[in-house]
């Protein structure tokens, strides 16, 4: 076991957290979907369990897989990528499968697999973004030049994913908007572009306060108005008081692994709800460490960003991770009641097929360039002895022998 891990490639550190949110990821799925398998497979809970382990370790090659490959041939792939998301969106759009009055998924007909379009577009429109970022930086304060070509396409593709994941659309706004800071594009444009979005979301507001409640419209004003308070809705409530009682009552060591009551009453309790019921079974100690494992990825993914000389791999690196662990960020307040209920997954542990799989690719992306970045620096060697770079005792012992 020491052995495979010390051939691994890249960031120890980040493999480390992904072993160890998979682990979790198995024990908190087996357990959350006792019901599920009794509903839908007449009582097998094995199959489920077999079914997500799967699938992670598919994951786990897509990780391995991508991180052997150089971070620049994903600068290349990111406009094919990015032309292939917009019409996959505009497919779901119109022919898309609906849940919830939402059209989230493709079926992918021969092998019958769904295959949520925004997941790949997300990873898409980072990869494109850094790319674009790093090739105007000559010009990167124009406005025609640099700004419109880099915000066309964040606009478009937001729009596309805003009518059935808002949440998403707006977490992968955000992380577009701080990869453009980041990479020095006019300060004035961005606020700018803040200071619409604003407006923007201002309007949406009004629009549904005076809509009717129909649609995914009316979905999306149910629950902001149950939230702040202006409604009452035990239908649209259940779910976050289900999961609060999940997080109160699991105290500060939890119920102990398998022990969930709340996991036969919570809805969507393996994906959207799960954070609740790693809490219910391992207590306050166990959020936190979750929480810590979120934040030791997002710092990681920074020092890669630092450590890395190519603007494009910085960008990229700076961007995969903040867009995950942001994420993660959303899941874990939505389930302790500080946002409105949105389907936000919790990256590497909820049960998914194609989320948790384009989660592997973004992370398999992190120790890419991780993995180029040591390589580049050991074929460097080290660093010439010259006078401005040498401690001051041999610089002594130096003169000393002259």
């Amino acid at each position: 076991m020491f052995r495979f891990y010390n051939n691994l490639k890249g960031d120890k550190v980040i493999w480390a957290v992904v072993f160890m949110l998979s682990i979790f990821s198995v024990l908190a799925v087996y357990s959350s979907t006792g019901l599920l398998a009794y509903v839908e497979q007449g009582g097998n809970t094995e199959f489920y369990l077999l079914k997500h382990t799967a699938i992670l370790l598919l994951g786990w090659a897509l990780i391995y897989v991508s991180h052997l490959i150089k971070y620049t041939y994903y600068s290349r792939l990111s406009t094919i990528a990015l032309y292939t998301a917009i019409p996959l969106l505009l497919l779901t759009m119109f022919i898309g499968t609906s849940v919830n009055d939402a059209s989230r998924w493709l079926t992918i007909p021969i092998i019958n697999i769904d295959f949520q379009t925004s997941d790949f577009a997300k990873l898409a429109l980072i990869m494109f973004v850094a790319r674009m970022l790093s090739r105007k930086q000559d010009q990167i304060k124009d406005f025609k030049s640099a700004f419109v070509p880099i915000m066309l396409p964040i606009l478009i593709v937001c729009a596309l994913i805003m009518p059935a994941n808002l949440s998403t659309a707006m977490i992968l706004f955000a992380t577009c908007l701080t990869l453009m800071f980041v990479g020095r594009v006019n300060m004035k444009y961005i606020l700018s572009l803040i200071g619409i979005g604003l407006l923007g979301i201002v309007i949406i507001v009004a629009i549904l306060y005076n809509s009717p409640d129909q649609g995914r419209v009316g979905t999306w004003k149910n629950r902001a108005l149950t939230f702040v308070g202006i409604q009452e809705s035990s239908d649209l409530t259940f779910q976050a008081d289900q999961a609060k009682i999940a997080v109160a009552t699991g105290g500060i060591i939890g119920k102990f692994p398998g022990n969930s009551t709340q996991r036969n009453i919570l809805p969507q309790a393996y994906s959207d709800f799960i954070y609740a019921i790693i809490v219910e079974e391992y207590g306050m100690f166990g959020g936190i460490f979750i929480l810590l494992l979120y934040l030791i990825l997002l710092f990681r993914g920074i020092r890669i960003a630092t450590k890395c000389e190519k603007t494009f791999g910085a960008l990229l690196g700076l961007g995969v991770s903040f867009t995950l662990v942001f994420q993660a960020m959303i899941h874990m307040a939505i389930t302790v009641g500080l946002f409105p209920v949105t389907g936000q997954p919790l990256p590497l542990v909820s049960m998914g097929g194609t989320s948790l799989w384009f989660t592997s690719l973004a992370i398999g992306i992190m120790l890419s360039i991780s993995r180029t970045t040591e390589t580049e620096v050991e074929m460097a060697g080290p660093v010439p002895a010259v006078e401005g770079n040498v401690p001051a005792e041999q610089q002594n012992t130096m003169e000393d022998e002259k």
